[in-house]
């Protein structure tokens, strides 16, 4: 029988060596495709607190294991980050560890490898107070989410044959208990020209031209998308455009928009290129449309990649993966936890989107701090977080 108060407190004897081990993780940076320093620093965690098998796999993640019942909860951080910016920007070095306040600064401090401290010293409470049951405690530090979210536990699941029967996100959730967010998408409009000197442009086809009113044409249907009650309206935007032309005195032959598209509940890909295939001004300049691919070579040196595709997910409020949540989240916080979801999105794309595994979030932190200079993480928050990791399991 779990005891919420005795596990409130046996966390506060870890507090330490949870703000130790953050601040070495601030530390080492990792950024996407450059983790294998953290990831063996979280191994050595993992084996000093006691974790009964860690694992590397080929991608590069680190997976954690505790116990070995026959439910399956895998906790998932993806512990790569986005880059610094300009390091000038910064009231503080974001690689030193910086601590004060009760907050640890630096980059990921949010956003979001320091909920890895709370997991792995979730594990620790459940050996301590013997919290052990008909479970598997798998904690999984996974790479290249900020460059292709979903992939790594994509690949943990349908490559390394570790399936889950309930995934928890650790992504920033101010510590509420979440239960989706908008897939998305990412695609790009290609117009063809034909190329002449710039002194006598009626001698050609300006392909930029042409890109002219489909990129109108887009920012009207974003008014026309579908609305969600709970996950909100799908929302398309021209994030980049560029062109290819022999000189800057020539008639540029083709020009590429790119697309970030939000989908919210009904919207697929299928639909969605769609869309843009229907719009006019596309039929009339025969432009090509296409989902972007990814493609990368992990740190191990393994190769992967898929169509930038993630899908829109959300689970019912009455699934017992929430209700466990919220018996948790009132466990950790001392009252009830809201419920809500993402604004951005995270590795549920794969497991709930692709999948269909039952998925929920809860992690330390804000996500307003999250890619900004001012990346910040409370130490109260990992440790409620932790009390959350370690309290789940018992009521699933």
């Amino acid at each position: 029988m779990l005891n919420p108060a005795r596990l409130r407190r046996a966390v506060l004897k870890h507090r330490g060596a949870m703000v130790k081990f953050a601040r070495e993780m601030v530390a080492i940076p990792s950024f996407s495709c450059k983790e294998e320093k953290l990831v063996r620093r979280i191994a050595a965690e993992m084996r000093k607190v006691g974790f009964d098998s860690v694992k590397i796999d080929r991608m590069g993640n680190i997976i954690g294991r505790i116990g070995s019942g026959k439910k399956k909860i895998m906790f998932d951080a993806h512990i790569d980050t986005v880059g610094i910016g300009d390091r000038s920007a910064w009231k503080w070095d974001p690689f030193k560890g910086k601590f004060q306040g009760g907050a640890i600064y630096g980059r990921g401090a949010t956003d979001q490898k320091l909920s890895m401290v709370s997991m792995v010293y979730a594990g620790k409470l459940i050996r301590e107070l013997g919290l052990t049951g008909d479970y598997t405690f798998l904690a999984v530090g996974s790479t290249q989410e900020e460059d292709c979210d979903g992939l790594p536990l994509l690949h943990i699941i349908q490559r390394e044959k570790i399936r889950p029967d309930f995934v928890v996100l650790t992504e920033p959730t101010c510590l509420r208990v979440y239960r989706g967010h908008r897939g998305r998408m990412e695609m790009k409009v290609v117009t063809k020209g034909r190329s002449c000197h710039g002194s006598a442009p009626e001698r050609g086809e300006n392909a930029v031209a042409k890109m002219s009113p489909i990129v109108l044409e887009i920012e009207a249907l974003r008014k026309r998308l579908k609305k969600d009650r709970f996950l909100g309206v799908g929302t398309v935007c021209v994030t980049c455009i560029e062109c290819k032309t022999p000189s800057l005195n020539a008639v540029p032959d083709e020009c590429t928009i790119y697309l970030d598209r939000r989908l919210t509940v009904g919207e697929t890909l299928k639909s969605s290129v769609a869309e843009i295939q229907r719009l006019p001004s596309v039929r009339r300049a025969k432009a090509r449309v296409e989902v972007l691919q990814y493609a990368a070579v992990c740190w191990t040196g393994y190769k992967v990649g898929q169509e930038k595709y993630f899908p829109t997910w959300v689970l019912p409020e009455g699934h017992k993966l929430v209700q466990a949540g919220v018996k948790a989240g009132t466990v950790a916080l001392g009252k009830k936890p809201v419920v809500d979801k993402w604004v951005f999105s995270t590795n549920g794309v794969a497991t709930a989107g692709r999948l269909g595994i039952p998925t929920i979030g809860f992690g330390p932190s804000d996500e307003v701090y999250a890619h900004t200079v001012n990346e910040r993480m409370k130490v109260e928050d990992l440790l409620k977080a932790a009390v959350f990791y370690a309290a789940l399991p018992q009521y699933l």
